[in-house]
């Protein structure tokens, strides 16, 4: 059994980004022996890193200086054999509350030192939605990949026209999941990440090769 989440980062409820990661985990979901979770930021106190860095002089993966809304979500986060990580475009990028959230991922440094290869096993996906067909979901898309990359996570793609990330079209420009479900292609795409991340999450788990 794998545990994969979902983190959608729009800050407003019922919004077609948590959606599309819905769509994702059902997908992932669907592979079988897969357990998943949804983690929704809006509404969650999230406290920026300010880079004191007494994280790392305490060597504690969790924020030794906050706590608050994300503190219990990110031991969670760390210990996933999968996540999927959904941001609306906000100013052609991802929003002030994603950002706020990978920020916090701050303490894995000292045991990213140590152990380089301490993320290898988890698998990362990632769903963009915007208000336009080409509206800078894949600049929020190659900005979610860069976290997975910079932390060694290994990254999911969806193989033939889902190159890196799943782009959604909001074609309604609505909060709600009516706008997301009129893209069936962004739909189809995002499913596509969920099995894709799913399968290789299965494969990585327990490899030996990583030992």
């Amino acid at each position: 059994m794998v545990k994969i989440i979902g983190v959608s980062g729009s800050p407003r409820k019922n919004s077609s980004t948590t959606y599309s990661v819905k769509e994702a985990l059902s997908a992932a979901k669907g592979i079988g022996d897969v357990e998943t979770e949804l983690i929704i930021l809006q509404g969650l106190e999230i406290k920026p890193c300010i880079h004191c860095d007494k994280c790392l002089r305490e060597e504690s993966l969790i924020c030794v200086l906050w706590k608050d809304g994300v503190t219990n979500v990110l031991k969670k986060l760390h210990e996933a054999d999968g996540i999927i990580l959904g941001s609306p475009v906000y100013g052609m990028g991802i929003t002030p509350q994603m950002s706020a959230f990978l920020s916090r991922y701050r303490g894995t440094y000292y045991k990213l030192l140590k152990e380089p290869d301490y993320f290898v096993r988890q698998v990362g996906g990632a769903i963009a939605v915007g208000g336009t067909r080409n509206g800078g979901q894949e600049n929020v898309v190659n900005q979610l990949y860069g976290f997975f990359s910079t932390h060694g996570i290994t990254p999911a793609n969806g193989a033939l026209c889902v190159y890196s990330g799943a782009c959604v079209w909001n074609a309604l420009y609505s909060p709600g999941e009516e706008g997301a479900k009129q893209d069936e292609e962004g739909m189809k795409h995002c499913r596509r990440i969920g099995e894709k991340v799913a399968k290789l999450a299965k494969a990585l788990k327990d490899n030996p090769a990583f030992d």
